[in-house]
């Protein structure tokens, strides 16, 4: 990192800038700036990106003159901009030395130097806020179970006190990595330690960076490996997303559709097979469809649970339990059981939990699941309101928005394209989780933070974008009854009910004549002296067709 000075700057002032990167240029970290030039009154500095920004140049006596900015308002212009004052860093240490860190910053070393290693799509794949709240709750966990094994009391309030602003995310802006880092996420394990850890000392009135009296390391990650840290806040923030947000969506979407069954239980419409007319049914069996489908995967994403609440701390670095004592594992899932409110127990096999994550792509699996129903129930009610006036239009949707820049009126089944698109992507994440879920090399898969990046990704999806389907598509449809009562009369499969009486071949070539002629069913058997008036009359009745005799 390299600071240098304004040599322009009016009546020999020097102020040492750097570039803060997260608002010159979208990148991170100090960067070199170097003056380029001085043109009308500004001074030209450019950084090692080629980003130039322009300063007023008020050591120019023209300009000076003209300008209305004093040395004061330059100074207080410049030093609340995106270059800051050099002397705004503190030093921390690690095994590999010294590194500077933003003063203001409660991550360490070890965050510092991975935010330099792994610039990799920086911020915007930055581990999820569940991940960081699941840390939190561990590490108060464990900092309360580790106070009963030696860990001093004070520390150990610390620690807990500095957790329940993690588990708060008031510190969320203090954890900047990436998921693109170690397979086992041990930069996100030490940025939690070293965000905790500094809280902590500041809560004790210590200095920041100096690791006193609360160790990253020796306290706070005190009796845990990475190595089995993250495997369980994986599970932890799976099971949370996945009960408070994804499951209350899926069941209210469920309810809703159990309404539309019912509401719709009288209407007879025309069934259709391979995208060609078939037998009658009703829209609330229809629907009936739709509705068990979403209720299936309530089961299936419950039944994922039981193993997605088995947690892999007490496991360190292999699964022995090197370094902890008789008891911590189970001692710390009753503790995050309490914090949760959600019953967690202690993985039975610790070398299954961390070199194995079948948990996450059996989760992922469900949700999968899901998103394959959730594709074919948004289609099936796109193409059921396709219209206005040439496509089935049997169902009205809420008209929501205007639909084409161009085509006047025009209103689009957004919602449902919406729907779709949320599926696709579930789908895709599922494959990244298969692959990376079946990278487990004997005893560690180091594929964990892109596992966990997907599934809470499509969690998130999935919750949120069956609330918006819900709300903005599903309540509002209407069944267009007399569109309904025009197609059934129409099709030429209400013939099926015929073949106990004149035998599956005429009924074949009755359907064929109506076809061929353009006329009515009645008409073609009429002429083909297949039945009476009477006969077709009283046998060809839709609401017979709807269920067993």
């Amino acid at each position: 990192m390299m600071n240098v000075s304004l040599r322009t700057i009016a009546r020999g002032l020097r102020l040492h800038v750097r570039d803060s990167g997260a608002r010159v240029g979208g990148g991170r970290g100090p960067l070199p700036v170097s003056v380029t030039g001085q043109r009308w009154g500004t001074t030209v500095i450019r950084s090692a990106r080629g980003e130039a920004s322009r300063l007023p140049n008020v050591c120019d006596n023209n300009a000076a003159s003209s300008s209305s900015i004093t040395k004061l308002q330059f100074f207080r212009q410049f030093s609340t901009s995106s270059y800051t004052m050099a002397d705004n860093f503190r030093i921390e240490r690690d095994a590999f030395g010294e590194i500077k860190v933003e003063a203001d910053k409660y991550w360490g070393a070890q965050t510092e130097r991975s935010l330099t290693n792994f610039k990799i799509n920086q911020p915007f794949d930055r581990m999820p806020p569940a991940i960081i709240k699941a840390f939190g709750i561990l590490k108060r966990a464990a900092a309360t179970v580790n106070m009963n094994h030696g860990l001093p009391g004070d520390i150990g309030k610390a620690i807990q006190q500095a957790a329940d602003e993690v588990i708060s995310l008031k510190l969320l802006p203090h954890f900047p990595l990436v998921v693109w880092q170690t397979g086992s996420g041990t930069q996100s394990n030490m940025n939690a330690n070293e965000v905790i850890s500094n809280r902590a000392i500041e809560i004790l009135g210590g200095e920041m960076g100096s690791k006193k009296p609360v160790h990253p390391n020796d306290h706070v990650n005190m009796s845990a490996s990475s190595n089995d840290t993250f495997p369980t806040v994986m599970h932890i923030a799976a099971v949370m997303e996945i009960e408070e947000k994804l499951l209350p969506s899926l069941k209210a979407l469920l309810a809703v559709f159990q309404e539309k069954v019912k509401s719709f239980e009288k209407i007879i419409k025309i069934g259709r097979t391979h995208l060609q007319d078939a037998t009658p049914l009703t829209l609330g069996q229809e629907f009936s469809g739709y509705a068990t489908q979403l209720a299936y995967g309530v089961e299936r994403i419950e039944a994922t649970l039981p193993r997605l609440k088995l947690l892999a701390q007490g496991g360190t670095a292999v699964g022995t339990g090197l370094n902890t004592k008789k008891g911590f594992d189970v001692a710390v899932a009753a503790e995050v059981s309490k914090l949760t409110g959600i019953e967690f127990k202690t993985a039975p096999n610790k070398f299954e939990a961390l070199a194995a994550h079948d948990a996450i792509v059996e989760a992922s699996g469900a949700l999968n699941t899901l998103a394959c129903s959730l594709m074919k129930i948004a289609n099936d009610i796109r193409y059921l309101g396709s219209g206005p006036r040439c496509g089935l239009g049997e169902l009205s949707l809420p008209e929501n928005e205007p639909g084409s820049s161009i085509m006047p009126g025009k209103v689009n089944p957004t919602q449902c394209e919406a729907m779709t698109m949320v599926c696709a992507q579930v789908m895709g994440n599922n494959t990244a989780i298969t692959v990376a879920g079946s990278q487990g090399q004997f005893e560690l898969n180091v594929f964990k933070p892109v596992l966990i990046k997907n599934l809470l990704h499509s969690i998130t999806l999935l919750a949120d974008g069956m609330t918006s389907f819900k709300d903005n598509c599903v309540v509002g449809i209407q069944a267009n009854e007399d569109r309904i009562e025009k197609l059934l009369h129409e099709s030429l499969m209400l013939v099926t009910c015929l073949n106990s009486k004149i035998g599956y071949d005429m009924a074949s070539k009755v359907a064929k004549n109506a076809h061929k002629k353009g006329t009515t069913l009645k008409q073609s058997a009429l002429e083909l002296g297949a039945l009476t008036s009477d006969e077709f009359d009283r046998l060809v009745r839709p609401e017979l067709m709807i269920a067993p005799k």
